[in-house]
Protein backbone atom coordinates (compact mmCIF):
# COMPACT_ATOMS: atom_id res chain seq x y z
CA UNK A 1 0.00 0.00 0.00
CA UNK A 2 1.26 3.63 -0.71
CA UNK A 3 1.45 5.98 1.88
CA UNK A 4 -1.07 8.45 -0.06
CA UNK A 5 -3.50 5.59 0.34
CA UNK A 6 -2.65 5.13 3.66
CA UNK A 7 -2.68 8.96 4.37
CA UNK A 8 -6.41 9.20 2.60
CA UNK A 9 -7.74 5.76 4.91
CA UNK A 10 -6.49 7.84 7.91
CA UNK A 11 -8.03 11.05 6.87
CA UNK A 12 -11.54 9.34 6.94
CA UNK A 13 -11.05 9.15 10.68
CA UNK A 14 -11.13 12.38 11.13
CA UNK A 15 -13.56 12.96 8.26
CA UNK A 16 -16.09 11.50 10.00
CA UNK A 17 -15.67 13.35 13.16
CA UNK A 18 -17.85 15.07 14.94
CA UNK A 19 -18.48 18.28 17.25
CA UNK A 20 -21.64 18.23 19.23
CA UNK A 21 -23.55 21.38 20.90
CA UNK A 22 -21.01 21.67 24.08
CA UNK A 23 -17.65 21.43 21.60
CA UNK A 24 -16.98 17.99 22.00
CA UNK A 25 -15.20 15.94 19.64
CA UNK A 26 -17.48 12.60 18.74
CA UNK A 27 -17.68 9.60 16.51
CA UNK A 28 -20.82 7.76 15.30
CA UNK A 29 -20.66 4.41 15.78
CA UNK A 30 -22.71 3.79 12.78
CA UNK A 31 -20.24 5.98 10.43
CA UNK A 32 -17.77 3.85 12.12
CA UNK A 33 -18.49 0.50 11.31
CA UNK A 34 -19.62 1.65 7.76
CA UNK A 35 -15.29 3.27 7.65
CA UNK A 36 -14.24 -0.48 9.26
CA UNK A 37 -16.17 -2.22 6.50
CA UNK A 38 -18.56 -4.18 8.70
CA UNK A 39 -21.66 -4.54 6.14
CA UNK A 40 -24.62 -4.60 8.73
CA UNK A 41 -24.43 -2.61 11.87
CA UNK A 42 -25.39 -5.67 13.62
CA UNK A 43 -22.32 -7.03 13.20
CA UNK A 44 -20.54 -4.22 14.72
CA UNK A 45 -22.50 -4.52 18.14
CA UNK A 46 -20.37 -7.30 19.51
CA UNK A 47 -17.68 -5.24 18.90
CA UNK A 48 -19.10 -2.39 21.01
CA UNK A 49 -19.94 -4.53 24.21
CA UNK A 50 -16.19 -5.75 24.15
CA UNK A 51 -14.58 -2.00 23.72
CA UNK A 52 -16.91 -1.33 26.71
CA UNK A 53 -15.49 -4.54 28.40
CA UNK A 54 -12.19 -3.20 28.38
CA UNK A 55 -13.57 0.61 29.11
CA UNK A 56 -14.96 -1.34 32.37
CA UNK A 57 -11.74 -3.15 32.92
CA UNK A 58 -9.71 -0.35 32.35
CA UNK A 59 -11.24 1.46 35.16
CA UNK A 60 -12.81 4.56 33.43
CA UNK A 61 -16.99 5.09 32.95
CA UNK A 62 -18.33 3.50 30.25
CA UNK A 63 -20.93 6.48 29.85
CA UNK A 64 -17.89 9.14 29.84
CA UNK A 65 -16.68 7.17 26.41
CA UNK A 66 -19.93 5.30 25.25
CA UNK A 67 -23.43 7.92 24.59
CA UNK A 68 -26.55 6.40 23.36
CA UNK A 69 -28.64 8.57 21.68
CA UNK A 70 -31.17 9.08 19.16
CA UNK A 71 -29.79 9.07 15.84
CA UNK A 72 -31.33 9.92 12.13
CA UNK A 73 -30.64 7.12 9.17
CA UNK A 74 -31.44 7.84 5.68
CA UNK A 75 -32.75 4.98 4.28
CA UNK A 76 -33.93 3.72 0.76
CA UNK A 77 -35.60 6.12 -0.20
CA UNK A 78 -33.39 8.97 0.66
CA UNK A 79 -35.59 9.78 3.24
CA UNK A 80 -34.19 9.75 7.16
CA UNK A 81 -34.97 7.71 10.15
CA UNK A 82 -35.20 7.63 13.53
CA UNK A 83 -32.67 5.02 15.86
CA UNK A 84 -32.18 4.80 19.56
CA UNK A 85 -29.07 2.60 19.04
CA UNK A 86 -27.24 5.67 17.61
CA UNK A 87 -24.09 5.81 20.40
CA UNK A 88 -21.77 8.47 20.12
CA UNK A 89 -17.98 7.51 20.76
CA UNK A 90 -15.13 9.60 22.48
CA UNK A 91 -11.58 9.20 21.10
CA UNK A 92 -10.94 6.50 23.64
CA UNK A 93 -13.89 4.71 22.69
CA UNK A 94 -13.33 4.19 19.41
CA UNK A 95 -9.60 3.68 20.06
CA UNK A 96 -10.87 0.37 22.23
CA UNK A 97 -13.73 -0.41 19.74
CA UNK A 98 -10.57 -1.04 16.41
CA UNK A 99 -8.51 -2.51 19.30
CA UNK A 100 -11.28 -5.12 19.39
CA UNK A 101 -12.65 -5.26 16.06
CA UNK A 102 -12.09 -7.83 12.51
CA UNK A 103 -7.89 -8.10 12.66
CA UNK A 104 -8.05 -9.42 9.38
CA UNK A 105 -9.66 -6.00 7.46
CA UNK A 106 -6.66 -3.77 6.79
CA UNK A 107 -8.75 -0.56 7.47
CA UNK A 108 -8.42 -1.34 11.19
CA UNK A 109 -5.02 -2.06 11.65
CA UNK A 110 -4.90 1.52 9.91
CA UNK A 111 -7.33 2.72 12.47
CA UNK A 112 -5.70 1.19 15.76
CA UNK A 113 -2.33 3.24 14.47
CA UNK A 114 -4.81 6.27 14.20
CA UNK A 115 -6.43 6.19 17.19
CA UNK A 116 -3.86 5.07 19.44
CA UNK A 117 -1.43 7.90 17.98
CA UNK A 118 -4.48 10.24 18.04
CA UNK A 119 -5.59 9.55 22.04
CA UNK A 120 -1.73 9.29 22.84
CA UNK A 121 -1.54 13.33 21.41
CA UNK A 122 -4.88 13.95 22.90
CA UNK A 123 -4.06 12.58 26.29
CA UNK A 124 -1.15 14.78 26.21
CA UNK A 125 -2.90 17.99 24.99
CA UNK A 126 -5.89 17.95 27.42
CA UNK A 127 -4.92 15.60 30.00
CA UNK A 128 -7.40 13.04 31.11
CA UNK A 129 -10.67 15.21 29.48
CA UNK A 130 -11.35 12.83 26.87
CA UNK A 131 -15.21 12.74 28.17
CA UNK A 132 -18.19 13.10 26.04
CA UNK A 133 -20.53 14.04 29.66
CA UNK A 134 -17.60 16.34 30.87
Amino acid sequence: MTKEVSKQTLNVFEKIKQIDENGNEFWSARDLSKVLRYLEFRYFKPVIEKAKEACKNSDQIIENHFVDYYEMVKIGSGAERGFNNGVKLSRYACYLIVQNADPSKEVVALGQTYFALQTCLQGKMKSSNIYLNA
